[in-house]
């Protein structure tokens, strides 16, 4: 076993001041949020691309209302597009190509959060950044070098899913290893909001660069999360215990919060029996689905992610072939506009965790969202296109509705229900509850993308059926703790007594 010494970044080697007393708690805390955050959003940043480039590499559709005509007989025979993705079938290798990484993703999400609770996950992640960042550049190198194979591209997607997996694990732990639960809602919500700013950012960067070929579109977000890699490698430190500092956690899991998740606990402690987890023996793959409250968010975000990751891989293409006050935008602008999406969803998150914290209730804020979001989207598709301001305004509140709930359950959700009080404070069990969440919900944000390329060319108003139905489905599966989080509350007085406070 490594001692923490020879654990702790280099950093801290070559800058003896970075550590305590010199620095304080609140200060590395901050540290690791900051370091986390733009891990994370590099990660994010580098998976935009593909859907820069859809509208580039598939076939020029032309849509009127809820027709698609497509002349791709002229269009192959002008070279237009990059083969095999110009086809009559362009859409559907589209899909299978989100398909391929996001199903390689989900999978390789179960066995990083269980590797993940057993070594150095700092380096862990490194290996993650760097791993992914050089297949993101080995995607945009098919374009110099003329390559129109089908399996090149999927193959490289598929070991790109594979290395992207361990990011999440890895920063959702580090980050749960450094923060209690109090205001957990909050800081996880404004955290969280490194994936739309990564997205945001792999937008604004991939279409940046799309005129010189869309090769740069993969080779630069590639390089980027390389970079922030090395940055991780140097200062990121996992444990506050590795620099002489308490973990909060201890401190917090003295208190009992009677809430809506705890309440579960209460009422299912005897799936796990008597067996002492111990603090850091690291959770076993079955025991960790058997956990009170695990169950039902990871379907709950299976569904909800589904949608989310709908829109991350085909927002752009949509608002490409649909115009927008009679205006056809270029596929530059497109990917520009998507990003509105993403603007909403950073509000989003912050708005569902700020919620969550003051009633104390993560199930019911995520359901609120998720049933809001469903007129959001019908109102976005039947009048996004009859003005610009229409458009952004309805475009951002599908993004904070659709992300509110999706960034609540993969961060504070998943640190609540990792770090319970029924495990005992096992930290090393975070990494494979968040893992599985997550990777529950990926297995569903492989199926959106691809349902999307089958689905579209029968008309959009199918693929925004397809949304709104997987949402409600969403919704279904947070029914029994919602219930339950409402009746902890009533029985604990803390709406009666908010009430009598407002009067």
């Amino acid at each position: 076993m490594q001692s923490k010494t020879q654990n702790l970044a280099p950093a801290f080697t070559l800058f003896p001041s970075l550590k305590p007393p010199n620095k304080t708690l609140t200060f590395h805390q901050f540290t690791v949020l900051a370091i986390t955050f733009l891990a994370y959003a590099s990660f994010h940043a580098s998976r935009k691309p593909p859907s820069i480039v859809k509208g580039v590499l598939g076939p020029k559709i032309q849509l009127n209302s809820s027709m698609i005509e497509s002349n791709l007989a002229s269009l192959e025979s002008s070279g237009t597009g990059w083969a095999p993705f110009n086809g009559s079938k362009g859409t559907h290798r589209l899909g299978e190509l989100d398909l391929a990484f996001l199903s390689a993703y989900s999978i390789g999400m179960y066995f990083a959060g269980h590797v993940g609770d057993r070594i150095d996950l700092r380096l862990f992640l490194v290996f993650g950044m760097v791993g992914s960042g050089l297949l993101t550049i080995i995607f945009g190198l098919g374009y110099w070098l003329n390559v129109h194979w089908l399996g090149y591209f999927v193959g490289v997607q598929i070991l790109c899913g594979l290395f992207q997996s361990i990011g999440w694990p890895c920063v959702v732990a580090v980050v749960g290893n450094w923060f209690g639960k109090a205001k957990r809602g909050l800081i996880m919500g404004i955290w969280t909001s490194h994936t739309s700013v990564g997205n945001i950012i792999g937008s604004v960067v991939a279409s940046g660069v799309l005129e010189y070929g869309w090769g740069w579109s993969f080779v630069v977000p590639g390089v980027l999360v390389i970079l922030f890699g090395v940055l991780v490698f140097l200062f990121l430190v996992v444990n506050p215990e590795d620099i002489g500092f308490e973990t909060p956690g201890k401190e917090i899991e003295m208190d009992v919060e009677v809430n809506g998740l705890e309440k579960v606990e209460s009422e299912e402690a005897g799936l796990l029996g008597e067996e002492d987890l111990g603090s850091t023996a690291a959770i076993g793959f079955l025991e960790a689905w058997r956990l009170p409250g695990v169950a039902p968010f990871a379907f709950c975000l299976f569904f909800s992610k589904l949608v989310a990751y709908t829109f991350l891989y085909w927002l752009p293409f949509y608002i490409s072939h649909t115009d927008v006050a009679g205006v056809h935008l270029s596929h530059k602008t497109a990917g520009i506009l998507s990003t509105v999406f993403d603007i909403g969803g950073v509000f989003g998150g912050v708005l569902a965790g700020l919620i969550s914290d003051m009633i104390e209730a993560r199930a019911v804020t995520s359901m609120a969202f998720l049933l809001l979001s469903i007129p959001a989207l019908v109102l976005y598709r039947v009048y996004g296109s009859v003005s610009m301001l229409l458009n952004n305004s309805l475009m951002f509140l599908s993004g904070l509705l659709v992300n509110g709930p999706y960034a609540l359950i993969t961060t504070a959700v998943a640190a609540d229900l990792g770090t319970q009080d029924l495990i005992k404070g096992n930290s090393r069990a975070l990494a494979t509850v968040s893992a599985i969440i997550d990777g529950t919900g990926s297995v569903g944000a492989a199926v959106g993308p691809l349902l999307a390329g089958y689905i579209s060319t029968r008309g959009w108003n199918s693929v925004f059926l397809m949304l709104i139905v997987s949402i409600f489905l969403a919704s279904l599966f947070l029914i029994r703790v919602v219930k339950t989080e409402i009746k902890g509350m009533l029985n604990d007085g803390k709406w009666v007594s908010n009430n009598a406070t407002a009067q």
